[in-house]
């Protein structure tokens, strides 16, 4: 049956930035799937509830807590993943962030850092697991990193995390060609989400409609919608898709929430 495709039955995950939003529905949705979950993210209790959440599944759960921007750390999260749960699968790259701010206001070392966490740290993790995921009597796997709709339009006040993205997106496309055959490395790039990062709009009315109306969709995305698409780029309904950038974000051309910023 077509359904079949969707599943990750038996596979194992290493999702980042796993404790909330995002990357705890792509890891709890992994599980709903078939896969057990490698989670590693800064807050330990929120972990702990998401690896309850994936083991209610009947799935393993394994937890890492510490500073993902530390290079070390993440890129041994491929042996830690492969030493408890056997092998290594999908890897979901759901790291970074970086606060808007005007160009005269953003530091040569603040883009540093936002091409740090969002771009190396992936690479860390990439790096360290693609020779991990090539071993066994199936070889190979499915990468997917999350992106943002600002890193391929513009928007005042975006200048390190939408660079920083963009990054992301055009490092999914070269990664595709050095891992094909056997490792696809697909992205998402999503639109605004009903996530953490969101409560100051999703509490003011002003703002929240604002957004929507500025969205095609008229509409802030649910995090299952997000991790529904990862679910796809990352099971065998997705197997001949590679180097692509898929759009979560409502239909948006341009950033829904504008910083304001006057003119120089």
């Amino acid at each position: 049956m077509i359904l079949d495709r969707f599943a990750v039955t038996d596979r194992v995950a290493i999702v980042t930035g796993s404790g909330r939003g995002i990357g705890a529905a792509t890891a709890v949705a992994l599980a709903e799937a078939g896969a057990d979950i490698l989670l590693a993210a800064r807050t330990g209790e929120q972990l702990a509830e998401v690896a309850r959440a994936i083991e209610a599944t009947g799935r393993r759960a394994v937890v890492v807590t510490g500073d993902l921007s530390d290079l070390d750390l993440t890129g041994s999260l491929a042996r830690t993943a492969c030493d408890a749960l056997g092998r290594i699968d999908i890897i979901v790259n759901n790291l970074g962030g970086a606060m808007p701010r005007p160009l005269l206001d953003t530091s040569p070392r603040a883009l540093e850092a936002a091409f740090h966490f969002n771009v190396a740290a992936g690479h860390a993790l990439v790096r360290a697991a693609v020779p991990l995921m090539l071993e066994g009597e199936a070889p190979g796997g499915a990468i997917v990193n999350v992106s943002s709709v600002v890193g391929h339009v513009g928007g005042r006040g975006y200048l390190a995390y939408g660079t920083a993205k963009g990054a992301v997106e055009q490092y999914t496309r070269l990664a595709a060609q050095d891992l094909a055959p056997r490792i696809r490395v697909n992205a998402v790039a999503v639109g605004s989400s009903a996530t953490s990062a969101l409560d100051i709009v999703m509490s003011s009315d002003e703002l929240r409609t604002t957004m929507e109306q500025a969205t095609p969709l008229r509409r802030i995305a649910d995090p299952d919608e997000i991790a529904a698409a990862i679910l796809f780029l990352v099971s065998d309904a997705s197997s001949f898709i590679t180097g692509r950038i898929l759009e979560v974000d409502g239909g948006l051309q341009s950033t829904n929430l504008e910083m304001g910023l006057p003119d120089l």
